[in-house]
């Protein structure tokens, strides 16, 4: 996986300076429960949606059991209506291959529509080096692009912006990029738009090469699908000559019938509609209407060695609605810079781990960054059961173990600072192991209570500074049962 965002504070630090941003946090929390109340609104108005959850899980699960057979089914078909599909292994090769496609055109500026696999890879930093210039489309990528900052939310990547900052950022930086902002741009929605609406169309109507990604990719047909709610995606898709479309492998439906069940759930979770403004699908080329060359690029970079995990593997069956962040406790007040990923919130936390490894100290950190509350899990509309595979990536970043990188085995070795942990589990391991110690331990425990401390020392005090340590009862659970039957008053 790209580096682009590696290199930053493991998650306590970095969140720690995010809750400290006043500004920040409002931000997040006005547009996190504002979205919150919609999509609840939006899901109850469906009776079987328990029911299409259901169905996405298992349409998602059957598709990865048999990834091999449906992505070559979708190569076939994608060829077959004029397309050309390359094969991606890592982030440097699909890098590689998207600017020697631009540069065939002989073109030196592309835009684009919002694509998380592109940013996950670093491809406007790698267009940069060659001398290509990518112009994000999107209107909240816009922001993010002309405020030389990262995105933080999956559906809306300029979330931590108010109104304000998104107007000055238009005064300050649109004319670098092309046609400036209008004389005495406000913050009222409607100006901010039609600010970015006149700048944008200048390059739409310019632009010879388009770069996607894909919400899906249909492997009977060689369909691939983008939903979006502003149209930026159907102009990057129809008016260039040349398309490329960088998309992870795990994006694939085996039918037009499954595709159905997905345009139900993800606008519902993702915007709260009923149904997404734009849903544009384009199979292949057709002559004389839209790219008359098309280029598919299949991007694994860390998802058939996450598919290998048979607990972690459930992360691939995400559609990207960002629900999950949406509901989580821990993103309203950390943001999603804190994660260090182009993948934030508990969808993050368990996915760039997975991708990249957990040899880095960001990545070691983000299976931390959640409450396990649960929240996270209930309103997946694909049924992650994210705070298993969280409990799941704690345990080997802890202890290390077996695991798959790169398509080979390898034996992880446990991460840094964490042998106290180490040490306090195998204590606990033995004690229970033992009942007769374990007895011992609880008696002397109860007798000596009186002289324990409020806080725990050494590694445990950052435990402790946020926690009240349970008391220590005057008996023992079993000397109480032994003595009086599970009774009050002892009578058996």
């Amino acid at each position: 996986m790209s580096g682009t965002f590696v290199g930053m504070p493991a998650f306590p630090k970095a969140a720690h300076e995010a809750v400290n941003n006043p500004t920040l946090r409002g931000n997040l929390r006005h547009a996190t429960h504002t979205i919150r109340a919609k999509r609840a609104k939006a899901v109850a108005e469906v009776s079987d949606w328990a029911a299409l959850r259901e169905a996405g899980k298992q349409i998602k699960d059957h598709t990865l059991r048999h990834l091999d057979r449906y992505l070559v089914q979708l190569e076939e078909a994608v060829t077959a209506a004029g397309g050309t599909v390359h094969w991606a292994a890592d982030a440097d090769e699909a890098n590689r291959i998207v600017t020697e496609l631009i540069e065939a055109t002989g073109e030196s500026e592309v835009v684009k529509v919002k694509s998380m696999a592109t940013q996950e890879i670093g491809l406007n930093e790698a267009l940069q080096a060659a001398g290509i210039r990518a112009y994000e489309t999107d209107l909240a990528e816009l922001i993010v692009q002309l405020g030389h900052d990262r995105p933080s939310h999956i559906l809306v990547p300029a979330i931590h912006r108010n109104r304000g900052e998104i107007r000055d950022i238009f005064r300050q930086e649109m004319g670098a990029w092309g046609r400036p902002a209008p004389e005495g741009l406000t913050d009222t929605p409607a100006e901010l738009a039609e600010a970015a609406r006149l700048h944008l169309r200048e390059k739409f109507l310019r632009a010879k090469v388009g770069i996607s990604g894909a919400n899906f990719m249909v492997a009977e047909t060689g369909t691939l699908v983008v939903v979006e709610s502003e149209g930026n995606g159907r102009m990057c898709l129809t008016l260039p000559e040349t398309l490329i479309s960088v998309v992870g492998i795990e994006k694939i439906v085996p039918t037009w019938q499954d595709l159905e069940v997905f345009l139900q759930t993800l606008p519902r979770s993702s915007t709260a509609e009923r149904m997404n403004p734009y849903t544009s699908t384009w199979t292949g080329t057709t002559d004389g209407d839209g790219p008359q060359t098309f280029h598919l690029v299949l991007l694994d970079n860390g998802r058939t060695d996450t598919l290998a995990d048979e607990v972690g593997r459930q992360a691939l069956r995400c559609i990207r609605c960002s629900a999950c962040l949406n509901v989580c406790p821990v993103y309203e007040r950390a943001g999603g810079h804190a994660y260090g990923s182009v993948y934030p919130g508990p969808i993050g936390a368990i996915l760039s781990p997975q991708l990249r490894g957990t040899a880095s100290e960001i990545d070691a950190s983000l299976p931390y960054a959640s409450s396990l509350c649960g929240a996270c899990y209930e309103v997946c509309p694909v049924a992650i059961d994210i705070p298993e595979v969280l409990v799941h990536l704690r345990e080997r970043v802890v202890q290390g173990g077996e695991a798959v990188r790169n398509g080979n085995k390898v034996l992880l070795k446990p991460a840094k600072g964490h042998a106290a942990e180490r040490a306090a589990m195998r204590a606990a391991r033995w004690a229970l192991s033992h009942p007769a110690a374990l007895r011992t331990g609880q008696r002397l425990a109860s007798r000596s209570r009186r002289l324990h401390p409020r806080t725990l020392p050494g590694p445990g005090r950052a435990w402790s500074g946020t926690r009240d340590l349970p008391a220590v009862p005057a008996e023992p659970f079993r000397d109480w049962w032994q003595r009086t039957g599970g009774t009050k008053d002892g009578a058996k």
